[in-house]
């Protein structure tokens, strides 16, 4: 028999031309995706993209039609003991028992997992200001996302996968959560994978960025790599152009007559050299959020090939 816990140290995720269909519509398009060990790696993408998909294949909840899904570098469908007990997971359902108090959630949740820290989930508890008697149907929106990162994190789970963890939470609880998720993970070392919509969210947390959209995926990289990698770069031609010259790396444009603004992929000199050759000056350049890259890549002026940077 195979050891399930083998002491190589292969990615923490691996995903390999992964497709998945419901009927005639495509949620997975041959995804290949690698998340390295340790950090926060961020998914986004918006609501239909395949994020969701692509969890429960990653949680062994649905089996590949085609193409491979490894965690710790073992198939979640072919060797659940050892990959779904080294897990924790979140997601925007917070699906707890309705029935049960706090004190016997965590009971109950325990006995699946022999790592379970009583201490750290003790702590958990009194940092999230949960009631131990309090039943979990009388919980607020906050409180359930609480309790259910509670039991997620207790186990102290090599990969924690967040998926929508702050959907529908005030700001004040959705900064606590992020803030646990730092704190108690990332900066032990631990890997986090954050799936969500909410992109300032992502910027603030993340290490390495993948982009998603309709079951394929666009761009992966650092946020450092995307962050020097896309600019905003104004251009001013000696004479009015009646369409935006075209531009090496170039995006998206908007402006008229003289003067046109590109939203760019390429480094900053080559985008210099590439505006001088138009006969053009740089008379303005800016960084990007990850919202507007975002916004911009999936806006339909650009080819829809996919993109890997770094690795």
């Amino acid at each position: 028999m195979s050891d399930p816990f083998p002491s190589a140290s292969p990615p923490m995720i691996e995903v390999r031309r992964l497709t998945r269909q419901f009927g005639a519509k495509t949620a997975l398009d041959e995804v290949s995706l690698t998340v390295p060990r340790g950090g926060v790696f961020g998914l986004i993408g918006g609501n239909g993209a395949g994020k969701t998909t692509l969890i429960k294949h990653l949680l062994g909840l649905l089996r590949p039609q085609s193409g491979t899904v490894r965690i710790f570098g073992l198939d979640p469908i072919e060797n659940p003991v050892g990959t779904l007990g080294r897990i924790g997971f979140l997601s925007e359902d917070r699906d707890l028992p309705n029935w049960m108090r706090i004190s016997e959630l965590l009971r109950y949740t325990q006995a699946f997992y022999p790592n379970w820290d009583s201490a750290f989930a003790e702590e958990l508890r009194e940092a999230f200001d949960l009631d131990p008697n309090a039943r979990v149907k009388n919980l607020s929106r906050g409180q359930r996302a609480r309790a259910g990162l509670l039991v997620a994190l207790a186990h102290r789970p090599e990969l924690l996968v967040l998926d929508e963890p702050s959907s529908g939470l005030d700001p004040v609880v959705r900064r606590d959560i992020l803030g646990a998720i730092i704190r108690t993970i990332a900066e032990e070392g631990r890997t986090v994978l954050f799936s969500s919509h909410l992109l300032d969210e992502v910027e603030r947390v993340a290490d390495r960025v993948a982009i998603i959209h309709q079951g394929r995926i666009l761009l992966t990289a650092s946020m450092d790599e995307i962050r020097e990698s896309h600019r905003r770069v104004t251009l001013r031609f000696g004479e009015p152009q009646e369409r935006a010259p075209a531009l090496v790396g170039a995006l998206s444009h908007e402006g008229r007559g003289s003067e046109w603004t590109y939203i760019c992929n390429g480094e900053s000199s080559q985008l210099r050299r590439a505006a001088e050759a138009l006969g053009a000056t740089v008379v303005g350049e800016a960084t990007l959020t990850l919202d507007e890259i975002f916004v911009t890549r999936l806006s339909g002026e650009f080819s829809t090939q996919p993109v890997e940077s770094g690795h």
